[in-house]
């Protein structure tokens, strides 16, 4: 999901660029651009590993590899995973409030890639305590490195007219994606074959090589990135401190009540973050829905926008299985080889950058021949299409699963095929997404609003971790294909509806 990161908020006036430029655009781009890369590297890297540690058990011995998995259920490694994937994207709130209000961009970038760091390093470890602190870490240093990172980019340029700053942002795209492309074979290889472990350490030290370049080239960056916004009175201090407090009191007095009367097992974890990962988001939509102050316009594309974040979250929902209900599957029941040649599994979580950056020019080309046609699909056309085309990724996923129910290992390329059938809905989807929310924002919220479309990804996988937990066999035939039907209908509904929700959306097309 690498075209999340690609908007930040409205930079801020009064920087002046460098001489020294990279690639014409302002020095500082490349020490972000960097530690984007590795950060990526390390992200992605320890996701390819993360679903099969989970499931892994005694055959990782009989294979000669040192320190095995978790061997955990498919059900609880699908929980687990889709709720990892939700926290890091809930935690982009607090992660830009941070930046905000307490530490400012560059500060809270260094902190969370130390976090990151120290994540990967416990993952390192062998046992389930220092896994799950160590899973702890890496969400909470991802969310607040995501919240930062990209408005450190913003700052570099002088106002949103400069000319280089859409280019600039197509630069550190790249590098996410670079990122995201070698960290599976590299990483994934190491962990596959050798120690899942020294796969988790490889991780800690690429996110170690780009906070060592970040703190190297921050003289390159903008001086606003080192200023706290919006600091904290005494007052507020003192409130989040108190809150936080309490907040912390009530979740321990609640386990001990719990551990009082039965064994505190994952569904005690993980039941509670997903149905958090649910409410939130709710909570965050209704308190902005519900704001008085905004004028009937705004709260016109409001409404506009709730449709779609509903169907946001059920397209992230179904795309972020290909993290692990796909993985789990090439793992067990795919033909993992090209022309003879044998490939560990966690390889196909870099079919998605590769396609990303291969596709991601040819798309845009398309809408720009279309629109200076007169042709291009609307907004509204676009984000139903992506919809679509995830659940048309699950019918499709339907056919290797037959394949394999019948005994026989799926061809690789039917998981190529999806991941291909995904990556086009991504493309229509999410680009136009980020775009929509900064269009339909009110504007006392437009600082906030690009967390909230994050949250639909929270949402999306927070339910699927929930219906896990819940006794839901997500890599069944039976549950692919209405989750693929439920897609299609939705992206269907929308389309049929898009007379209303163009009036609710106003003049945005």
């Amino acid at each position: 999901m690498a075209t999340s990161q690609t908007m930040a908020p409205a930079p801020r006036p009064g920087h002046r660029p460098t001489e020294k430029t990279f690639f014409g655009h302002p020095r500082g781009l490349a020490t972000l651009f960097m530690t984007e890369m590795w950060e990526r590297f390390s992200f992605y890297g320890m996701r390819a590993l993360l679903p099969l540690y989970l499931i892994s058990g005694g055959a990782d011995a009989a294979k000669g590899m040192q320190g095995g998995g978790l061997g955990m259920s498919v059900a609880t490694e699908a929980s687990i995973f889709a709720i990892y994937s939700a926290m890091v994207y809930l935690l982009t709130l607090p992660g830009g409030w941070f930046g905000d209000r307490v530490w400012g961009p560059r500060k809270t970038v260094t902190i969370s890639a130390l976090a990151i760091m120290a994540g990967h390093l416990l993952l390192a470890v062998p046992g389930t305590p220092a896994f799950f602190l160590g899973l702890a870490f890496v969400a909470l240093g991802s969310g607040m490195l995501k919240a930062n990172i990209s408005t450190m980019v913003g700052h570099l340029y002088d106002g949103p007219d400069d000319p280089r700053r859409d280019g600039g942002f197509t630069v550190f795209y790249m590098g996410i994606n670079l990122g995201g492309m070698f960290s599976p074979l590299i990483i994934g290889t190491v962990g596959e074959t050798v120690s899942w472990h020294l796969g988790f350490a490889l991780a800690a030290a690429g996110m170690g090589l780009g906070l060592i370049q970040f703190l190297l080239g921050t003289r390159h960056l903008s001086e606003v990135s080192n200023v706290v916004p919006k600091p904290l009175t005494a007052a507020e201090r003192k409130s989040v401190i108190v809150k936080s407090l309490i907040a912390a009191a009530a979740a321990a007095v609640f386990y001990v009540c719990v551990a009082s009367f039965t064994t505190i097992t994952d569904d005690w974890i993980l039941v509670p973050l997903s149905v958090l990962g649910i409410v939130i988001p709710v909570l965050v939509l209704v308190r902005i829905k519900r704001d008085k102050s905004l004028t009937q316009l705004e709260q016109s594309k409001m409404s506009g926008f709730i449709w779609f974040f509903v169907a946001a979250a059920i397209f992230w929902a179904i795309y972020d299985q290909g993290s692990y209900t796909m993985a789990t599957f090439a793992g067990e029941s795919a033909q993992n080889s090209f022309f003879g040649w044998d490939f560990p599994v966690s390889w196909y979580q870099s079919v998605n950058p590769v396609l990303i950056m291969a596709l991601a020019p040819v798309i845009a080309s398309g809408w720009l021949w279309l629109n200076r046609r007169g042709k291009e699909p609307s907004t509204i056309v676009k984000f139903s299409s992506g919809l679509v085309l995830a659940g048309v990724s699950f019918f499709v996923f339907l056919i290797p699963m037959t394949t394999a129910a019948h005994g026989t290992k799926a061809a690789a390329l039917w998981l190529v095929a999806i991941y291909f059938v995904q990556t086009v809905g991504e493309l229509c989807l999410s680009p136009v997404g980020l775009s929509l929310t900064t269009k339909m924002s009110p504007a006392k919220y437009a600082s906030q609003m690009m967390g909230v479309f994050f949250l639909a990804v929270t949402a999306g996988d927070s339910l699927m971790s929930l219906l896990s937990t819940g006794g839901m066999n997500l890599d069944s035939r039976g549950v692919v294909g209405i989750e693929a039907a439920v897609a299609v209908i939705a992206g269907i509904g929308i389309w049929v509806y898009r007379g209303r929700v163009q009036r609710l959306m106003g003049s945005i097309n």
